[in-house]
């Protein structure tokens, strides 16, 4: 009954992400303008800026967290490369003549 009652608040969706997200700026402003009141001048505005700050960082955490994780190995047909190799032959000369110490002749 508990894992029930805790999946109600389990973010399955983005559309859940960004609701949450949506609440949670309109506290951080709410709280913002309650700092601006109490502490007029430069340090209500500071906090008031780290309490918006905030959303943008629990957003972007709330996000991540919902996209799916990428396929380690990637799905579909396997598509084979464009260029194959030759089976007889070699795809680079060697010029053994070029080489002092070899004996072998191309």
């Amino acid at each position: 009954m508990l894992k029930k009652i805790g999946r109600l608040f389990q973010i399955k969706t983005r559309l859940e992400a960004w609701l949450v997200i949506y609440a949670i700026a309109l506290g951080a402003v709410e709280r913002g303008r309650h700092y601006l009141e109490t502490y007029p001048g430069w340090g209500g505005w500071m906090l008031a800026l780290a309490c918006t700050g905030v959303v943008f960082l629990a957003g972007a955490k709330l996000l991540d967290s919902v996209r799916p994780a990428a396929a380690a190995i990637a799905a579909g047909p396997y598509v084979p490369p464009i260029t194959r190799r030759s089976i007889i032959g070699r795809k680079r000369k060697f010029r053994a003549a070029a080489l002092r110490t070899s004996r072998r002749t191309d």
